[in-house]
């Protein structure tokens, strides 16, 4: 299969422009930002909250430093008040500022970023978007290292085994009765394995599952429950995951999804209401 290229996909797909130009900033930017290495965590210590469900950046047992991730975060912030773009760089330049007066501003970002309501950052779905992106990028050794050990039969549960976060895609492999079905996190980009014929959200069977193909979208499509009206874009192939499992790549499946009232039951990292109202 040939490769897809941003480049390429925005050429198809041009409404994407903006997010997709976005993406691609703050690609370039969070590589030329130095970070220190996560230390991987002890298995044996987290391994009881592992059985009982609790997400690895959860537990209290995993003593995993983020510290550095909101450092990455902060950075982030300030390169993007160069942006290109004036609207993002207009809202990166004030929560630059809101954040300079703010006391360990790293570790309130992650802890806001983890469920902590105490900041109130101003825009803050731009600062969600690019804490995330810090966290996600910050984690890749951990979140490697985290997949071998847990193995994909120890965790089929309908949260992310790393964040605790909803799916927001879902990517199946390999062949006809022997697919496997990969549930995907948005915000720390974590695959796991969850049951093929059960839906994610409400925790139906296969009869209550269908199907939304859409013509030449690369193997993607909607899977969908009758009984919660949930649904997930749904890759159905190998090969340019980095693209095609990015969210923000499949945001017209979200619209669509929505005009057949569908409803999409995992938080977002996009401004899918701004675009519903266009």
């Amino acid at each position: 299969m040939k490769p897809l290229t941003r480049e390429g996909w925005l050429e198809g797909h041009a409404y994407l422009q903006p997010i997709g130009e976005l993406s691609a900033e703050v690609d370039r930017a969070i590589g030329e930002i130095e970070s220190a290495s996560p230390e991987i965590p002890s298995w044996d210590d987290y391994s009881s909250d592992f059985q009982e469900g609790v997400p690895l950046l959860q537990s209290s047992r995993a003593s995993i430093d983020l510290e550095p991730a909101g450092n990455v975060a902060l950075a982030l912030v300030k390169a993007l008040t160069e942006s290109s773009s004036k609207k993002i760089a207009a809202e990166a330049s004030e929560v630059d500022a809101a954040l300079s007066g703010e006391p360990e501003a790293s570790s309130r970002i992650v802890n806001w970023l983890l469920g902590d309501e105490s900041l109130a950052p101003p825009s803050p779905g731009l600062l969600r978007y690019l804490g995330w992106a810090a966290m996600a990028r910050y984690l890749l050794p951990v979140r490697a290292a985290y997949a071998t050990w847990r193995d994909d039969e120890r965790w089929l549960r309908n949260y992310c085994p790393m964040c605790g976060a909803a799916p927001v895609m879902a990517q199946l492999i390999g062949m006809d009765q022997g697919r496997k079905r990969l549930l995907v996190c948005g915000r720390c980009s974590t695959r796991w394995l969850f049951k093929r014929t059960e839906c994610p959200f409400c925790g139906s069977d296969s009869e209550r599952l269908a199907v939304l193909s859409v013509e030449r979208e690369a193997g993607l499509r909607i899977d969908y429950c009758d009984s919660c009206k949930g649904f997930l874009k749904t890759y159905a192939g190998e090969g340019n995951e980095p693209l095609l499992l990015s969210d923000w790549s499949s945001l017209h499946l979200d619209l669509l999804a929505h005009d057949r009232g569908l409803k999409r039951l995992a938080s977002s990292l996009y401004d899918i209401e701004e675009l519903l109202e266009r």
